[in-house]
């Protein structure tokens, strides 16, 4: 499967995330990703096992249900920025509420000012 190749290719980009202070893992379940009771019943011992602070989609599409079944089955809070580009791109969807489209922008604005984005564009 094409986004499981993807997922160990960029959690094996150590160098990059080690100097961001961060740990990567993946693949990984959504249900490994977020739930310790998950991780405990199927015995997977990793690194932030249950307690992911940052999920990433394979594609657009999947990043899209995941985050809208969070945002209406769930209440989460979310923001949306598109990385890569020479500035973040701000991503919210027409019915968003104000609030997440403040953290959009908000979130766009940390890290256009956060040199350590660079790392990753290398």
């Amino acid at each position: 499967i094409p986004a499981t190749v993807d997922a160990r290719a960029i959690a094996d980009m150590k160098d990059k995330w080690e100097a961001l202070g961060v740990a990567v893992q993946g693949p990984v379940a959504l249900d490994l990703a977020i739930s310790i009771e998950a991780c405990e019943h199927k015995g997977y011992k990793s690194e932030g096992a249950g307690v992911a602070d940052i999920l990433l989609a394979p594609c657009y599409e999947v990043g899209n249900v995941l985050g809208k079944s969070l945002t209406y089955f769930a209440d989460a809070k979310s923001a949306g920025v598109i990385m890569g580009a020479r500035v973040p791109i701000i991503l919210t969807s027409r019915a968003d509420s104000a609030e997440t489209k403040l953290l959009s922008i908000a979130l766009g604005s940390v890290v256009a000012s956060d040199k350590t984005h660079d790392i990753c564009n290398k």
